[in-house]
Protein backbone atom coordinates (compact mmCIF):
# COMPACT_ATOMS: atom_id res chain seq x y z
CA UNK A 1 0.00 0.00 0.00
CA UNK A 2 1.00 3.46 -0.61
CA UNK A 3 1.49 6.24 2.34
CA UNK A 4 -0.83 8.88 2.79
CA UNK A 5 0.14 11.69 5.20
CA UNK A 6 -3.36 12.53 7.51
CA UNK A 7 -3.26 16.14 9.48
CA UNK A 8 -5.76 16.30 12.44
CA UNK A 9 -6.94 19.67 13.10
CA UNK A 10 -7.48 19.89 16.98
CA UNK A 11 -9.49 22.58 17.32
CA UNK A 12 -9.94 25.83 15.07
CA UNK A 13 -10.19 29.35 15.28
CA UNK A 14 -13.58 30.42 17.19
CA UNK A 15 -15.29 26.96 17.94
CA UNK A 16 -16.85 27.57 21.34
CA UNK A 17 -15.95 24.81 23.80
CA UNK A 18 -19.08 25.60 25.80
CA UNK A 19 -21.14 23.69 22.53
CA UNK A 20 -18.56 21.40 21.37
CA UNK A 21 -15.79 18.70 21.89
CA UNK A 22 -12.84 21.01 21.01
CA UNK A 23 -9.57 21.08 23.32
CA UNK A 24 -8.28 23.93 24.80
CA UNK A 25 -5.76 23.50 27.58
CA UNK A 26 -2.35 22.29 27.22
CA UNK A 27 -3.48 19.56 28.87
CA UNK A 28 -6.96 18.71 26.88
CA UNK A 29 -4.24 19.77 23.08
CA UNK A 30 -2.39 17.14 24.72
CA UNK A 31 -4.51 14.52 24.99
CA UNK A 32 -6.70 15.23 22.18
CA UNK A 33 -3.32 14.76 19.61
CA UNK A 34 -2.33 11.54 21.59
CA UNK A 35 -5.65 10.18 20.26
CA UNK A 36 -5.47 11.25 17.31
CA UNK A 37 -1.94 10.06 16.72
CA UNK A 38 -2.40 6.30 17.84
CA UNK A 39 -5.71 6.88 14.73
CA UNK A 40 -3.11 7.59 12.17
CA UNK A 41 -2.83 11.53 12.30
CA UNK A 42 1.10 12.23 12.13
CA UNK A 43 0.10 16.22 11.45
CA UNK A 44 -1.31 18.29 14.44
CA UNK A 45 -2.58 21.95 13.02
CA UNK A 46 -2.84 23.76 15.92
CA UNK A 47 -4.50 26.97 16.91
CA UNK A 48 -4.00 28.42 20.08
CA UNK A 49 -6.91 29.69 22.70
CA UNK A 50 -7.09 32.04 25.38
CA UNK A 51 -6.17 30.19 29.18
CA UNK A 52 -8.61 32.30 31.26
CA UNK A 53 -11.49 31.31 32.09
CA UNK A 54 -14.89 31.65 30.06
CA UNK A 55 -12.07 32.65 27.00
CA UNK A 56 -11.27 29.19 25.10
CA UNK A 57 -13.47 30.12 22.61
CA UNK A 58 -11.11 32.68 22.20
CA UNK A 59 -7.66 32.70 19.79
CA UNK A 60 -4.72 34.19 21.78
CA UNK A 61 -1.12 35.07 19.55
CA UNK A 62 0.64 34.37 22.92
CA UNK A 63 3.77 32.95 22.99
CA UNK A 64 4.12 31.57 25.98
CA UNK A 65 0.63 30.17 25.80
CA UNK A 66 1.75 28.83 22.01
CA UNK A 67 5.01 27.20 23.69
CA UNK A 68 2.98 25.47 26.14
CA UNK A 69 0.91 23.83 23.96
CA UNK A 70 3.28 22.52 21.52
CA UNK A 71 5.33 21.14 24.30
CA UNK A 72 2.43 19.03 25.81
CA UNK A 73 1.76 18.26 22.28
CA UNK A 74 5.10 17.38 21.04
CA UNK A 75 5.74 15.13 24.71
CA UNK A 76 2.69 13.51 24.38
CA UNK A 77 3.06 12.57 20.16
CA UNK A 78 6.55 11.74 19.76
CA UNK A 79 7.78 13.12 16.87
CA UNK A 80 4.26 14.23 15.29
CA UNK A 81 5.00 17.32 13.19
CA UNK A 82 3.54 20.27 14.68
CA UNK A 83 1.71 22.68 11.59
CA UNK A 84 0.59 26.68 13.29
CA UNK A 85 -2.02 28.08 12.15
CA UNK A 86 -1.26 31.62 11.04
CA UNK A 87 -4.30 33.13 10.22
CA UNK A 88 -5.19 36.91 11.38
CA UNK A 89 -7.56 39.76 9.90
CA UNK A 90 -5.64 42.72 9.13
CA UNK A 91 -1.72 43.71 8.54
CA UNK A 92 -0.65 43.31 11.75
CA UNK A 93 0.57 39.89 11.44
CA UNK A 94 3.27 40.38 14.99
CA UNK A 95 1.57 37.47 17.08
CA UNK A 96 1.61 34.77 14.66
CA UNK A 97 5.38 35.62 13.82
CA UNK A 98 6.12 35.76 17.26
CA UNK A 99 5.08 32.17 17.84
CA UNK A 100 6.47 30.32 15.14
CA UNK A 101 9.65 32.01 16.73
CA UNK A 102 8.53 30.75 19.39
CA UNK A 103 7.42 27.25 18.63
CA UNK A 104 9.17 26.96 15.38
CA UNK A 105 6.70 23.97 13.25
CA UNK A 106 7.81 21.97 10.58
CA UNK A 107 4.86 23.47 8.87
CA UNK A 108 2.93 26.49 9.41
CA UNK A 109 -0.16 27.90 7.30
CA UNK A 110 0.31 30.41 4.13
CA UNK A 111 -3.25 31.69 3.33
CA UNK A 112 -2.37 32.38 -0.02
CA UNK A 113 -5.12 34.83 -1.12
CA UNK A 114 -8.21 37.27 0.17
CA UNK A 115 -11.09 36.00 0.13
CA UNK A 116 -14.96 37.78 1.15
CA UNK A 117 -15.64 35.28 4.15
CA UNK A 118 -19.49 35.17 3.96
CA UNK A 119 -22.47 33.19 5.19
CA UNK A 120 -26.04 33.83 4.85
CA UNK A 121 -29.07 31.59 7.03
CA UNK A 122 -32.00 29.98 5.63
CA UNK A 123 -33.89 33.18 6.62
CA UNK A 124 -31.65 35.59 4.73
CA UNK A 125 -29.64 36.77 7.83
CA UNK A 126 -26.32 37.06 7.58
CA UNK A 127 -24.58 34.30 9.99
CA UNK A 128 -22.12 37.03 11.18
CA UNK A 129 -21.19 40.58 9.85
CA UNK A 130 -19.62 40.05 6.42
CA UNK A 131 -15.58 40.07 6.54
CA UNK A 132 -12.79 40.55 4.21
CA UNK A 133 -10.08 38.14 5.13
CA UNK A 134 -6.97 39.65 3.79
CA UNK A 135 -4.31 38.35 2.62
CA UNK A 136 -2.45 40.43 -0.18
CA UNK A 137 1.01 39.55 -1.83
CA UNK A 138 2.65 41.81 1.03
CA UNK A 139 0.96 40.22 3.88
CA UNK A 140 1.78 36.75 1.86
CA UNK A 141 5.49 37.78 1.69
CA UNK A 142 6.25 39.31 4.90
CA UNK A 143 4.55 35.48 6.44
CA UNK A 144 7.21 33.20 3.69
CA UNK A 145 9.66 35.31 5.72
CA UNK A 146 9.07 34.61 8.54
CA UNK A 147 8.92 30.62 7.56
CA UNK A 148 11.85 30.77 6.08
CA UNK A 149 13.53 32.40 9.01
CA UNK A 150 11.94 29.49 11.12
CA UNK A 151 12.14 26.36 9.14
CA UNK A 152 8.67 26.03 8.32
CA UNK A 153 7.23 24.77 5.35
CA UNK A 154 4.29 27.10 4.01
CA UNK A 155 1.39 24.94 3.52
CA UNK A 156 -0.15 27.37 1.42
CA UNK A 157 -3.99 27.95 1.93
CA UNK A 158 -6.31 28.41 -1.07
CA UNK A 159 -9.86 28.87 -0.42
CA UNK A 160 -10.66 29.31 -4.40
CA UNK A 161 -9.39 28.23 -7.73
CA UNK A 162 -7.98 31.61 -8.34
CA UNK A 163 -5.54 31.41 -5.14
CA UNK A 164 -4.70 28.03 -6.62
CA UNK A 165 -3.35 29.50 -9.62
CA UNK A 166 -1.46 32.24 -7.25
CA UNK A 167 0.48 29.94 -5.74
CA UNK A 168 1.71 29.25 -8.90
CA UNK A 169 2.84 32.92 -9.67
CA UNK A 170 4.51 33.17 -6.18
CA UNK A 171 6.60 30.50 -7.32
CA UNK A 172 7.43 31.77 -11.17
CA UNK A 173 8.58 35.42 -9.39
CA UNK A 174 10.68 33.87 -6.71
CA UNK A 175 8.34 35.15 -3.73
CA UNK A 176 8.58 31.95 -2.78
CA UNK A 177 11.40 28.96 -3.82
CA UNK A 178 10.85 26.26 -2.02
CA UNK A 179 8.46 23.08 -2.22
CA UNK A 180 4.94 23.51 -3.26
CA UNK A 181 2.66 22.44 -0.79
CA UNK A 182 -1.04 23.34 -1.22
CA UNK A 183 -4.40 23.10 0.83
CA UNK A 184 -7.54 23.35 -1.10
CA UNK A 185 -9.96 24.80 1.52
CA UNK A 186 -13.50 23.36 0.28
CA UNK A 187 -16.86 24.27 1.95
CA UNK A 188 -16.58 27.68 2.96
CA UNK A 189 -19.85 29.17 1.62
CA UNK A 190 -18.11 31.82 -0.29
CA UNK A 191 -15.35 30.31 -1.81
CA UNK A 192 -14.89 26.50 -3.26
CA UNK A 193 -17.85 24.23 -2.48
CA UNK A 194 -16.88 20.33 -1.34
CA UNK A 195 -17.72 19.54 -4.67
CA UNK A 196 -14.92 15.96 -5.67
CA UNK A 197 -16.08 16.90 -9.64
CA UNK A 198 -13.50 20.35 -8.83
CA UNK A 199 -10.31 17.54 -7.82
CA UNK A 200 -9.55 17.44 -11.59
CA UNK A 201 -9.31 21.31 -12.38
CA UNK A 202 -7.56 22.16 -9.24
CA UNK A 203 -5.03 19.64 -9.34
CA UNK A 204 -4.03 20.29 -13.45
CA UNK A 205 -3.51 24.08 -11.73
CA UNK A 206 -1.45 22.75 -9.12
CA UNK A 207 2.75 24.01 -9.71
CA UNK A 208 5.39 20.92 -10.92
CA UNK A 209 6.09 18.17 -7.90
CA UNK A 210 3.10 20.06 -5.78
CA UNK A 211 1.93 18.11 -2.40
CA UNK A 212 -1.41 18.55 -2.15
CA UNK A 213 -4.01 18.17 0.77
CA UNK A 214 -8.23 18.88 0.64
CA UNK A 215 -9.40 20.77 3.81
CA UNK A 216 -13.48 19.40 3.80
CA UNK A 217 -15.30 21.70 5.96
CA UNK A 218 -19.16 20.57 6.01
CA UNK A 219 -21.32 17.71 7.53
CA UNK A 220 -21.46 14.19 6.71
CA UNK A 221 -21.81 15.39 2.86
CA UNK A 222 -17.58 15.80 2.92
CA UNK A 223 -17.08 12.46 3.17
CA UNK A 224 -17.39 12.17 -0.33
CA UNK A 225 -15.00 14.42 -1.02
CA UNK A 226 -12.31 12.77 1.49
CA UNK A 227 -12.62 9.81 -0.57
CA UNK A 228 -12.09 11.04 -3.82
CA UNK A 229 -9.03 12.76 -2.65
CA UNK A 230 -7.91 9.67 -1.22
CA UNK A 231 -8.07 7.70 -4.46
CA UNK A 232 -6.52 11.16 -6.38
CA UNK A 233 -3.36 10.80 -4.20
CA UNK A 234 -3.91 13.38 -2.16
CA UNK A 235 -3.51 13.71 1.54
CA UNK A 236 -5.89 14.09 3.97
CA UNK A 237 -6.78 16.13 6.80
CA UNK A 238 -10.10 16.35 9.57
CA UNK A 239 -10.68 17.39 13.08
CA UNK A 240 -13.26 18.87 14.80
CA UNK A 241 -11.85 22.26 13.40
CA UNK A 242 -13.60 21.19 9.65
CA UNK A 243 -16.55 19.14 10.75
CA UNK A 244 -18.19 17.69 13.85
CA UNK A 245 -20.24 15.12 12.06
CA UNK A 246 -18.78 11.29 11.05
CA UNK A 247 -20.02 9.90 7.69
CA UNK A 248 -22.74 8.07 9.00
CA UNK A 249 -24.43 11.46 10.60
CA UNK A 250 -23.35 10.77 14.48
CA UNK A 251 -21.96 13.89 16.02
CA UNK A 252 -18.59 13.22 16.64
CA UNK A 253 -16.80 13.54 20.51
CA UNK A 254 -13.58 13.62 19.94
CA UNK A 255 -10.74 14.08 16.65
CA UNK A 256 -10.10 10.79 16.91
CA UNK A 257 -13.50 9.65 15.60
CA UNK A 258 -12.74 11.80 12.53
CA UNK A 259 -9.45 10.51 12.11
CA UNK A 260 -10.41 6.46 12.79
CA UNK A 261 -12.85 7.35 10.03
CA UNK A 262 -10.83 8.97 7.24
CA UNK A 263 -8.05 6.79 8.37
CA UNK A 264 -10.22 3.73 7.02
CA UNK A 265 -11.05 5.35 4.15
CA UNK A 266 -7.79 6.05 3.00
CA UNK A 267 -7.48 2.15 3.43
CA UNK A 268 -10.09 1.47 1.63
CA UNK A 269 -8.66 3.13 -1.23
CA UNK A 270 -5.21 1.29 -0.62
CA UNK A 271 -3.06 3.84 1.03
CA UNK A 272 -2.01 2.95 5.13
CA UNK A 273 -1.21 6.62 7.22
CA UNK A 274 2.40 7.38 7.05
CA UNK A 275 4.43 7.13 10.39
CA UNK A 276 5.37 10.99 10.97
CA UNK A 277 9.21 10.01 9.74
CA UNK A 278 7.47 9.02 6.39
CA UNK A 279 5.21 11.85 6.39
CA UNK A 280 8.22 14.09 6.78
CA UNK A 281 10.06 12.19 3.61
CA UNK A 282 6.42 12.80 1.49
CA UNK A 283 6.18 16.42 2.10
CA UNK A 284 10.20 17.41 1.72
CA UNK A 285 10.87 18.75 5.38
CA UNK A 286 14.28 18.37 6.67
Amino acid sequence: MSKVVLTCALTGVLTDPAQHHVPVTPEQMAREARAAFDAGASVMHVHFRRQSPGQGHLPSWDPAVALEIAQAIRESCPGVIFNQSTGVVGPDISGPLACLRAIRPEIAAANAGSLNYLKVRSDGRWAWPPMMFDNPVEKVKAFLDGMAETGALPEFECFDVGIVRCVGMYLRSGLYRGHPDLNFVMGVESGMPSDPALLPILISLLPPGATWQVTAIGREEIWPLHRRTAELGGNLRTGLEDTFYLPDGRKATSNAQLVEALAQIARECGHDCASPAEARALLHLH
